[in-house]
């Protein structure tokens, strides 16, 4: 009974209730919002077409049905991460920009999310555009007039800056990480429809496939919690120093790398990816000659599961080492511990430290990216081996991995809260 204990205290505290009272009004604006269809277009044929393309109905699951409603909040925060992600990639090629990310503090940060507000209106604009033109050329929508989809795109668009202004809001006033509880809340809110479906097509004799199912989710779920709390500690020492009558230094504490380092982006990235041949290969697989035919072929290959599997694996893992090494600097880190007085026991200070850290990051890289890998494909495994649909993408891949995150993260920020009120009772 002590979690009812901790809510309690929770709602005993007014700061507290006031900050988790705010959370839950924007997750219900963010569901209205969800729920309110773009004027002007038919949307009869969406739910069969998002049946069809697994990666249209993982895009759905992360906007909590409002890709499948084709509402005014279709696209979710989608155009706000790839803005954040294309100015974290670009801190590689323009030393100006990395200055700002890393070396000006608050100022230098604040700066940066200026910058990536701005690039997500054309992104939102692009991405928008072409959603609606692809959705229109399979015939998942009816025919669209030049006026509607202007205004449908300028609708779109405002929706997804109102997503990113909430979620900045939730970060700000809230407990957490805004936008992580935003995508949470539309991954979550799918829950119910799974649950619906189990219910409505329900047969006895698949009792023993839903058992097994179910037995693997829970394993599932242990392992990515496993996995993403795992951490390798390198012990670091400071040395004394004398200044004055007072010593300083002289403790020892360690250095955690997470297995994980990279979190859920590769996975983002794959997607990505994975998504852009099959779209431009739908674009032009009727225009006819080699060109068709070629387009045809491709989409062809990457609708076979089992190219689309291996590709997502291989995919997942070699962005797992990129991000990780434009996110991670070895060196900046051995530069740091020097300054200060730090050490690795038995590596020397500066570049040998630099190269230990190196190679204790590749080998621990290797399980992350394979976990990862994994984890991207489980739905598709889990559908193979068991039959049932509902659920196998809060299971598996990008969306446990979010829901799994969060959690975790904002349970550490209420106790932390808990926590400092309680030593303010002292």
């Amino acid at each position: 009974m002590e979690w009812l204990n901790k809510v309690i205290q929770i709602f005993k505290i007014k700061e507290l209730r006031n900050k988790i009272l705010f959370v839950l009004g924007v997750f219900v604006i963010f569901r209205l919002m969800s729920n309110i269809p773009i004027p002007g277009i038919d949307i009869a044929n969406l739910k069969s077409f998002f049946n069809q393309f697994q990666v249209f109905g993982l895009l759905n699951v992360f906007t909590g049905g409002a890709l499948d409603n084709l509402s005014i909040v279709l696209l979710g925060l989608g155009p706000y991460i790839t803005a954040t992600i294309i100015l974290q990639l670009l801190t590689m090629i323009f030393p100006q920009l990395e200055q700002i990310y890393k070396e000006e503090g608050e100022a230098g940060r604040q700066k940066f999310n200026q910058y990536g507000r701005i690039l997500t209106v054309p992104l939102a604009l692009l991405q928008g555009y072409a959603m609606l033109n692809l959705l229109q050329r399979q015939g998942a929508i009816g025919y669209i007039t030049n006026e509607v989809m202007l205004s449908s795109i300028i609708t779109i668009t405002a929706g997804c800056l109102l997503l990113m202004w909430l979620g900045e809001l939730v970060s700000e006033k809230g407990i957490g990480n805004g936008v992580s509880l935003l995508i949470f809340a539309g991954i979550v809110a799918d829950v119910p429809n799974s649950l619906r479906q189990i219910f409505l097509k329900w047969d006895p004799t698949q009792l023993p496939a839903y058992l097994f199912f179910f037995g693997m989710s829970v394993l599932i779920i242990a392992g990515v919690v496993l996995v993403n709390e795992a951490r390798r500690n390198i012990p670091v020492s400071y040395a004394k120093r004398v200044r004055g009558n007072k010593m300083y230094g002289g403790v020892s504490t360690y250095l955690p790398l997470n297995i994980n380092p990279a979190g859920v982006i590769p996975i983002i990235f794959a997607l990505s990816i994975l998504l852009f041949p099959g779209m431009i290969a739908n674009f032009l697989s009727g225009s006819g000659g080699i060109i068709g035919n070629i387009a045809q072929n491709v989409g062809v290959l990457f609708q076979n599961p089992w190219v689309y599997g291996i590709l997502y694996f291989v995919l997942v893992c070699l962005f797992t080492y990129f991000y990780t090494a434009v996110t991670f600097d070895p060196k900046a880190i051995s530069s740091n511990l020097q300054k200060m007085g730090g050490f690795i026991p038995g590596i020397r200070p500066g570049q040998s430290t630099a190269n230990f850290l190196y190679y204790i990051l590749n080998r621990i890289l290797l399980i992350g990216a394979l976990f990862l890998g994994g984890i991207a494909v489980m739905p598709s495994i889990i559908q193979g081996l068991t039959g049932v649909t509902a659920f196998t993408f809060l299971v598996g891949g990008t969306s446990l991995l979010i829901v799994v995150s969060v959690v975790l993260e904002t349970m550490r920020q209420i106790n932390s809260q808990l926590q400092m009120r309680e030593y303010d009772t002292f």
